[in-house]
């Protein structure tokens, strides 16, 4: 058996291993939620999304699901209203300020606020060997900076608990920084975006704004950039590095108000996104981001999961 074979091998074998924990029920002493938990899942009319709804709801959250689109995201909501779930929808454009806006000022009204948000929303115009950046602004404003706004928008609204309130993001081990074969040529950009300490938000916005520029001038392929699905693994990228950063800023919260803020890669998954040729069920992909929204001795904050293991960024 080959490399490429073993590695297919144990990725089947893990899959298997979150099947079935999925099987296993949360104990009543690990149920910190209960129907007044509010969870919050952007894009969640389809694909991971709406999965990631389903299975919040299904154990007993109110959750509260969001589409770009009024009509689809309505449809959605009927399919889990149909299952007795306790689900809700509100229109939401994560690149729209004023969309944001008008979501803030209802959840707060409706809800007093939020306990959970997973940011999902993303889009990717890449498949197979494709490797295109016609719409890397696009890409890059959506799954990054889009993420960022909703990030800034519901952190005032999170709401205080002795839990503490989690965000997780959804990513993808193709933003890694130090990753073998799809990462950053240049080696000082790498290390000060690996550097937690001294991360910044500017560093890693002119690190999107640079691509784009010349993505613009059309200098972006000798940039050092990833080179497969370079506008999105560069925009997932940004949304890693984000995430250890606010980590890291929302460390220094009292007890009682914490804030954890992780994110995670679902694989690559039979959905709409990857024009179904993915390896991964929604259903598993959704498991991590279910289980860090859960877990119940909550003190990881600004790591990087895939299927339920921390990995490197």
């Amino acid at each position: 058996m080959g490399k490429r074979e073993r590695a297919q091998e144990r990725r089947e074998q893990r899959r298997q291993q979150i099947s079935l924990l999925r099987t296993i029920p949360y104990s009543d002493n690990q149920r910190w939620w209960s129907n007044d938990t509010i969870a919050v899942v952007t894009g969640s009319n389809r694909g991971i999304g709406f999965e990631i709804a389903h299975q919040l709801a299904s154990q007993g959250l109110t959750v509260v699901l969001t589409s770009r689109d009024t009509r689809v995201g309505e449809e959605a909501l009927k399919v889990m209203q149909e299952e007795g779930l306790n689900v809700v929808f509100h229109q939401l454009d994560i690149v729209d300020p004023a969309s944001i806006e008008t979501f803030s000022d209802w959840i707060k009204e409706k809800y007093g606020g939020l306990d959970i948000l997973i940011n999902n929303a993303g889009v990717n115009f890449n498949f197979g060997t494709n490797n295109s950046v016609e719409f890397a602004e696009i890409v890059i404003r959506t799954n990054y900076f889009g993420t960022k706004s909703m990030i800034k928008a519901m952190i005032p609204l999170m709401r205080p608990s002795p839990f503490g309130a989690r965000i997780v993001n959804v990513t993808s081990r193709l933003g890694r920084l130090n990753g073998r074969r799809n990462r950053i040529a240049n080696v000082s950009l790498r290390q000060q975006l690996e550097n937690v300490d001294t991360l910044s938000e500017e560093l890693i916005d002119s690190t999107m704004n640079t691509f784009l520029e010349q993505v613009k001038d059309g200098t972006w392929e000798s940039g050092g950039w990833p080179r497969v699905f370079t506008d999105y693994s560069l925009s997932k990228l940004a949304a890693n590095a984000y995430t250890r950063l606010m980590a890291r800023i929302l460390s220094n919260r009292p007890e009682g108000h914490k804030i954890y803020m992780n994110c995670y890669c679902p694989g690559w998954v039979k959905t709409a996104m990857t024009a179904w040729a993915g390896h991964t069920s929604p259903e598993v992909a959704a498991d991590t981001a279910v289980w860090l929204a859960l877990i119940s001795d909550q003190f990881v904050s600004g790591k990087f999961f895939a299927e339920r293991r921390e990995i490197n960024f």
